[in-house]
């Protein structure tokens, strides 16, 4: 934080002026008046203020909600919830939203999965979300695409918080409590119990009131600036797929117990079976066979049921009823030939930093020299080092930095990193002195 603590907040009205509909203790002073924190602590925040809405299910009913979206004024606040953990995909089994004059709706996207309508007419309003990054690829699946957005969460890491989560937030900020023991829920399942709706709707209750909040602070610290670059970049990228791993395969929880290629190829083969049935069912592939499950046996290499069926993961029903696929799998990387199996895959970049003093001590000093600039300046601005640079951009700049080191050509090389101009700009000239020959003492 900066030497000032940030804005304690109890709103008394909405952004309409309309009195809300939750208690509203006595506002604190600012806190950074000097005055003390409020004595009955924050207020549980438990329904809607306008109680808790059906989910929107047909056409007509989305027709109305857009209609109400339309004639709403201000931002407009969103969310999605998924069912990570439990389905294949990531895409949205809810959507919700509440805007000033609309009030909140939430829409099963299951019967309309198509929102471009609603998107038409929010569009061109200030979308405000909390880790944007997580919702945005599920939201454009349905139609849905900002033109401008406002990330609560990443507003609270360059303003210096260090709680971030949106219960935390809320209660710091605006002294309401938010509980969020339906965040890992199955939201795939239908119907959804009224307990989840509730949780869903509040989640965008006071996110514009929150986004209000936040503004105030960056303002205050003069990161307003920094704030719009990140936002436009979350605009730009953050409705893209992640990119999807030359061998995703490697990352079996686990793998690393696993000695020998052809150990290996059976983890390889595993996996490949078990993402199809995921894929296919629509399920979390965890859920189907457990990361410990496909390790055990790549370590035993079972070739028949019975010795498999012993292994730990293979004794749920489910499991055992896809034996003779699990070992159809092993007995594929059985038959590979040697020119087949899995080669150590040539990494992409530096190598991991823990090498560096051996394979290139010049390079090792130059990024504990890099990572101290970082370190330094993310500490005058108050915020953290990895929202000042991405930390991978830093292994890449002092590994291999441009032949003429100078502000401008380092300059360069971080917007080839997609680092931001503010960014950049606190960056230099401390992290070009750092970049530069050491000279050596006469």
């Amino acid at each position: 934080m900066t030497d000032e603590p940030p804005l304690r907040r109890r709103p008394a009205e909405s952004r309409t002026g309309e009195a809300t509909q939750h208690p509203s203790p006595a506002a604190p002073e600012p806190a950074d008046a000097g005055a003390e924190p409020t004595t009955g602590g924050p207020v549980p925040l438990t329904a809607p203020r306008e109680g808790t809405p059906a989910p929107v299910a047909t056409p007509s009913e989305l027709d109305e909600v857009v209609a109400r979206f339309a004639a709403g004024t201000g931002p407009v606040a969103l969310d999605a919830e998924r069912a990570s953990g439990y389905r294949y995909s990531q895409r949205a089994y809810l959507v919700q939203l509440r805007r000033a004059g609309s009030g909140t709706a939430l829409i099963d996207p299951l019967p309309l999965p198509d929102l471009a309508a609603l998107d038409a007419v929010i569009g061109e309003a200030e979308w405000v979300l909390h880790a944007a990054s997580q919702d945005l690829a599920c939201l454009d699946e349905v139609g849905l695409r900002p033109r401008r957005l406002f990330d609560t969460e990443l507003a609270a890491r360059l303003a210096g918080f260090e709680r971030v989560g949106l219960a935390a937030l809320t209660e710091q900020l605006l002294g309401y409590t938010l509980e969020k023991h339906h965040s890992a829920a199955d939201w795939s399942s239908r119907p959804l119990p009224e307990s989840w709706l509730t949780y869903a709707a509040l989640d965008v209750e006071m996110l514009v009131d929150l986004r209000d909040a936040l503004d105030e602070e960056l303002r205050r610290q003069g990161k307003s600036a920094w704030a719009a670059e990140e936002f436009a970049a979350l605009v730009r990228t953050g409705a893209r797929p992640l990119r999807v791993r030359a061998e995703p395969w490697r990352r079996t929880s686990g793998i690393h117990r696993v000695r020998g290629a052809r150990a290996q190829a059976r983890v390889r083969s595993l996996w490949y079976a078990r993402d199809q049935i995921a894929a296919r069912r629509d399920a979390a592939p965890g859920r189907v066979l457990p990361d410990s499950a496909i390790v055990a046996a790549a370590e035993l290499d079972p070739k028949d049921e019975k010795t498999l069926l012993t292994l730990p993961g293979f004794g749920g029903r489910s499991v055992r009823r896809l034996a003779r696929t699990w070992l159809a799998a092993l007995d594929d990387a059985r038959q590979l030939p040697e020119d087949a199996l899995p080669v150590t895959p040539t990494v992409e970049g530096p190598p991991p930093p823990h090498r560096w003093a051996e394979r290139d001590p010049v390079a090792a000093a130059r990024l504990a020299r890099c990572r101290e600039v970082v370190v330094r300046i993310a500490g005058e601005h108050t915020l953290p080092a990895e929202n000042l640079i991405a930390p991978d951009s830093i292994r890449r700049l002092a590994w291999q930095p441009p032949e003429e080191v100078t502000d401008d050509t380092v300059a360069e090389t971080l917007r080839g990193f997609n680092a931001r101009e503010w960014q950049i700009s606190l960056l230099l000239p401390a992290l070009t002195e750092a970049l530069a020959p050491l000279t050596p003492t006469p």
